[in-house]
């Protein structure tokens, strides 16, 4: 009842409207901490939560807050910690109880990150939710070996593309045909274990077969690595040197730059 006698209804909040956290989809960017946007950084210093992925740096992960409850949802081909069905109801969940909670995710969240899976199903669950966009390794890794991905010399145009694809996604496969056609600098995403097929599907899409191409293992750290050859030796060249994924890969007369450029790298 209020002052006057007259009885007051105090409507009940559902689950919904209850007060939840926020998440922040934060980007880590390729591996260099010294990369990472001072806006990651800072929520990274506050967080209560944070998820994070395979492929975040321990160094960006000394960076989280000490008190901070910190789980691993990392991805690696063959060896997943958690579904990602999984990774979406424990942001749900941790969101109920934490004000800030972080999605850190290698590079950035929008590119090949499912970022934007994550983010369709918190606003679904009615959770507050921010991208924090990162630096991408698409960019980063070539940068770091001295590639840029366009040269006024070189090419006038890039494409970014996954060599690793969802099952029972919206088509059966990437048009490598079109790919090829498409841009003067192609950047490859988790290609490595793919890229006998990908070199065969290019080259048949009139692709030279001396075109050049990078692959950059651990971009943008201390122990980033790369390989060089072109779509006709780099398979053999991967086998005869163990070459292994997560790397990046670069196809295209840009790569040519690597010999001058990467004299200079950080």
């Amino acid at each position: 009842m209020n002052d006057r006698g007259d009885l007051v209804t105090i409507p009940v909040k559902t689950q919904q409207q209850r007060s939840v956290g926020k998440v922040y989809l934060v980007g880590a960017g390729p591996g260099d901490p010294g990369l990472m946007t001072i806006k990651g950084k800072t929520l990274l210093e506050c967080a209560d939560v944070v998820i994070y992925d395979a492929l975040v740096s321990p160094q960006i992960l000394a960076t989280i807050n000490p008190q901070a409850e910190q789980i691993n949802a990392g991805k690696r081909r063959g060896r997943h910690s958690k579904l990602q069905s999984q990774t979406t109801e424990l942001l749900i969940e941790k969101a109920q109880t934490n004000a800030i909670v972080v999605r850190l995710k290698g590079g950035d969240p929008f590119v090949f990150g499912r970022g934007g899976e994550e983010m369709e199903d918190l606003i679904a669950a009615g959770v507050p939710v921010e991208v924090v966009p990162g630096i991408t390794s698409g960019i980063a890794a070539p940068a770091y070996a001295g590639i840029p991905v366009t040269h006024r010399s070189y090419s006038s145009s890039v494409v970014f593309v996954t060599g690793h694809e969802a099952r029972g996604k919206y088509r059966p496969r990437v048009n490598w045909s079109a790919i090829a056609q498409s841009a003067e600098t192609i950047v490859v995403y988790m290609g490595v274990h793919n890229l006998p097929n990908i070199v065969v599907q290019l080259a048949a899409a009139g692709l030279s077969k001396s075109t050049p191409i990078a692959l950059i293992r651990w971009g943008t750290r201390s122990d980033q690595e790369e390989l060089i050859g072109t779509l006709e030796t780099i398979v053999e060249q991967v086998e005869q040197t163990n070459f292994e994924a997560p790397a990046i890969a670069v196809i295209g007369n840009v790569v040519k730059l690597h010999s001058i450029l990467s004299i200079c790298r950080p």
